[in-house]
């Protein structure tokens, strides 16, 4: 008897690693939480997300925790090499780097999903809605929609990023998306632009006596440490992406939806109805 319980523990430790090294490295999960990216997916849908072709990491939070739980410890993680960079076009799935103006998320560690619009070193502009990336237009996908009033380029959005910048979903940039080894001119008048994106790489920012602070050296400029994208919803005119808190670090990018294996409507009671059968194994692109 005892020996029948130790092999069996043993089996399901062995499957649990198993579970694990998949899920960091090959395919993840992913429930999609809002409907940001619609029509492309859907609030509601499941999705089996492609961490291969990015490069998969280790487990950046203790496994488990979140599902018995409900929150999420972070860990550090390392990433193994993969085939290829984000790029335009590609849906992402990415760890949430936070709203504009705080340096974590408030709800703590998170995956956001979004479509990468813009690489490192691209320039990204929207004119009466339509996106322009280095002064061509950008072909929507076959999912992207709008369905509110084009707001007129004299209505500035206090919650629109960078801060203080004159600008709204609609009417927006230009803004080049920062690539590692990119120096930006630092002053009095732009650091509140740039002392969150600063502070998320790592480094300490101080204003004192009108002069820049960057880990407690006076600064003129700053050298960017990373790769970044830009990500939009494909739901343009109810998304908050990276028009409203920022650029995502290239290296948190996890992976790429494949395919809808599940969906359920949250906005139904009925568990009958609310499976979506027109859903399940629909490709993502």
């Amino acid at each position: 008897m005892k020996k029948s319980i130790k092999e069996t523990l043993k089996s399901l430790g062995f499957a649990l690693v198993a579970v694990i090294i998949l899920n960091s490295f090959v395919l993840a999960s992913f429930q999609v939480p809002t409907g940001s990216m619609e029509n492309t997916v859907m609030a509601g849908d499941f999705l089996f997300v492609n961490k291969f072709i990015y490069g998969g990491t280790t487990p950046p939070t203790i496994p488990l925790i979140g599902i018995f739980f409900g929150t999420e410890i972070e860990l550090p993680y390392t990433r193994t090499p993969g085939f290829r960079d984000p790029e335009k076009g590609d849906v992402i799935v990415f760890i949430f780097p936070g709203e504009r103006d705080r340096l974590e998320p408030r709800d703590g560690f998170q995956y956001y999903l979004k479509r990468c619009v813009a690489t490192a070193g691209d320039t990204v502009r929207i004119i009466d809605k339509q996106l322009y990336i280095n002064g061509e237009k950008f072909e929507d996908p076959e999912g992207v929609h709008y369905f509110r009033e084009t707001l007129s380029a004299d209505v500035a959005d206090p919650q629109i990023f960078p801060p203080d910048k004159p600008w709204n979903r609609d009417q927006y940039g230009p803004l080049v998306v920062p690539a590692e080894g990119d120096v930006i001119e630092l002053n009095g008048e732009n650091i509140r632009e740039w002392a969150i994106f600063i502070r998320r790489e790592g480094h300490d920012v101080a204003m004192r006596g009108g002069q820049v602070l960057i880990d407690g050296v006076p600064a003129d400029s700053y050298t960017v440490e990373r790769d970044y994208v830009f990500g939009m919803g494909d739901n343009r005119d109810d998304s908050l992406d990276s028009r409203f808190w920022g650029f995502i670090p290239e290296e948190e990018v996890v992976g790429t939806p494949m395919m809808v294996y599940w969906s359920m409507d949250p906005t139904l009671n009925n568990l009958f109805k609310k499976i979506r059968f027109d859903r399940m194994f629909t490709i993502i692109n």
